[in-house]
């Protein structure tokens, strides 16, 4: 029974105490699952009954949101959006090819506080969102599954824990590496993408002087170099005054198809100087690099944050998977843009 809670050699008891209580927490959260599936596909079933063809119900409780319509599929001809609290899922135009011919159809849309954990050990994805279950259902409440959808997609927006606390940024004290002896060209940074699930990354840059402008690069496992005789970046970007949020911040963010297989990602800042800006920042159509050799020189700190998002759905043996799944550019620290080529019960 000790093999069961010990990690790895670590026999200790508060490593015991620690996974036994996961252990029998995950089991709890599993049967309380269990039981609010077989619940919602009861209540599914005896409101379907009631319910004709344009007519819906809501049920809305401290714990859980749920939504029943009953529509004809010919309706959904046309893009169909439903609002679920703050979430929303936008079904594409012409979705209705897709549903085998049903003639009435029952739109099911279910929010959860929080996702369930799943029966695999990636439930550290997933515990900082709120869980979104769409499904259609035939006449006989049949639940009709589409495995891929071409050239189309889903659109999710999926409200993240309201209590998670956002990190706060970090200030980076480059002035004072004005003064030290370097030759570095960026201004560096490194994050870790290794993680059981494939994640977007997002970055954060609030200059302190928003009069500033600045190259941004990166490059996937090795450090970005970029000069007259050097590229070797995966890519960049210059970050202009005029593309500073309400907030003051510069954003860049890269989505979760372009991070798989990577262990890790290195950006490189570097302010611009004036001939730069002026001619980065007033040319619509630049499209060649500001590249120069000279070392980086900062006039202004700045404050940095960097936090990553993933789409992920449960399968049907309680495993959370990601095929299929792209994080959106709206993604943001209060909710995650998903889209998805194929139609499964619970999405986070």
């Amino acid at each position: 029974c000790l093999d069961l809670f010990a990690d790895g050699d670590d026999f200790s008891w508060e490593t015991i105490q620690k996974n036994r209580n996961i252990y029998y927490q995950k089991q709890l959260a599993n049967q309380i699952n269990v039981q609010m599936t077989k619940l919602i596909t009861f209540l599914t079933s005896s409101l379907c009954t009631h319910l004709n063809i344009g007519q819906d119900f809501h049920i809305e409780t401290s714990q859980v949101v749920m939504s029943l319509e009953t529509k004809s599929s010919q309706s959904l001809s046309n893009p169909f959006t439903k609002q679920i609290v703050n979430g929303q899922i936008q079904l594409p135009s012409n979705f209705d090819i897709y549903l085998n011919n049903s003639e009435k159809i029952s739109i099911r849309s279910i929010m959860k506080p929080l996702a369930p954990l799943g029966s695999s050990s990636s439930m550290f994805n997933t515990n900082f969102s709120r869980s979104i279950s769409f499904s259609i259902l035939d006449r006989n409440q049949n639940e009709l599954s589409v495995e891929k959808l071409p050239n189309k997609f889903i659109e999710l927006i999926i409200p993240r824990d309201p209590n998670m606390i956002t990190q706060p940024m970090t200030l980076q004290n480059v002035t004072f590496m004005n003064s030290t002896p370097h030759q570095l060209i960026f201004h560096y940074h490194y994050f870790n993408l290794t993680a059981l699930l494939p994640i977007s990354i997002h970055w954060e840059i609030q200059p302190l002087n928003t009069n500033v402008a600045y190259l941004f690069v990166y490059k996937f496992d090795g450090i970005p170099q970029l000069n007259s005789s050097l590229n070797q970046i995966d890519g960049w970007t210059v970050f202009c005054p005029s593309q500073l949020t309400n907030e003051s911040i510069y954003e860049y963010f890269i989505d979760n198809q372009h991070t798989t297989s990577h262990q890790y990602v290195v950006s490189g800042l570097r302010q611009l100087n004036s001939t730069e800006i002026q001619y980065s920042c007033s040319n619509s159509s630049m499209k060649n690099l500001p590249i120069t050799n000279e070392r980086f020189n900062f006039t202004s700190n700045y404050q940095m944050r960097v936090y990553t998002s993933g789409c992920y759905y449960l399968d049907n043996n309680n495993q959370w998977k990601s095929d299929g799944l792209v994080v959106g550019l709206l993604t943001n620290h209060y909710q995650t843009q998903c889209f998805s080529n194929h139609l499964t019960s619970s999405l986070v």
